[in-house]
Order: structure tokens, then C-alpha cells, then sequence
């Protein structure tokens, strides 16, 4: 059973079963950013803070932060994206992940929105 769910800044995390959260940014967000040509991510081994800049997208119309939506450990990071930073605006919630982390706290997710709070913010 996998778990996902969003932040209010666009980014969204979903857990397996193992525990370990893979991040991206949402549709919305990739919509509003445009054609992505540039993507930096945190490095594996990084430990990241809830809410703390984890990666840097660039757009052909601006720059912007992928920020975590959980604190953890980067255990994985999608080195697809370097050579084909496209992959996030074609598939933003599959194949255009940013990265993975071992969750310090999984409690932190009870203050993410599901996807029917996100989908309700997002379509005003």
C-alpha cells in the first residue's frame, strides 16, 4: 500500500512499503514552471529537514525550489533528469521523480494534504 500526498508548495511524496518516500513536484507545479531545462538534486546521503530546499529546477520562465516534504536521509537521486530534464514535465508524478529518503519522522505526513485537499487548493 502506497501513501502519497502533497505539500502546499506543490511538491508531492509517496511512500511504499519499505518506508522510503520518492519526491517530485506536482502537476500543477511543472504546468506553472513551463518547459523545465535544468534540475540540480540533493546529493545521496544528505539529510534534509522538513520544508528545506532539497533541489533547484530551472524553466525556460523561472527558477525554483523543490523542497522537502518530510525530513529524512536522501537515499536516491534521479540521475535520468540530468540528461532529460523534460522527463518532468512529461511524466512529473512517475518518471520525473527528483528523489528518494528514509523518513526520520513519519508523522510528518499527517500534515501533507491527500490528493482530494490538494486537488480542492489547486483548483481555485
Amino acid at each position: 500500500m502506497t501513501t502519497l500526498r502533497m505539500t502546499e508548495d506543490h511538491e508531492w511524496i509517496r511512500i511504499d512499503a519499505a518506508g522510503i518516500g520518492t519526491v517530485g513536484i506536482t502537476q500543477f507545479a511543472q504546468e506553472q514552471l513551463g518547459d523545465i531545462v535544468f534540475v540540480e538534486l540533493p546529493a545521496v546521503g544528505r539529510q534534509l529537514a522538513q520544508g528545506e530546499d532539497a533541489a533547484v529546477i530551472e524553466s525556460v520562465k523561472a527558477a525554483a525550489e523543490c523542497k522537502s516534504p518530510v525530513s529524512g536521509t536522501v537515499t536516491e537521486a534521479n540521475g535520468a533528469l540530468a540528461d532529460e530534464p523534460g522527463k518532468i514535465n512529461q511524466d512529473p508524478m512517475g518518471a520525473g521523480w527528483f528523489f528518494k529518503l528514509r523518513l526520520d519522522d513519519p508523522k510528518q505526513l499527517e500534515r501533507l494534504l491527500d490528493e482530494a485537499a490538494y486537488q480542492a487548493k489547486t483548483a481555485k
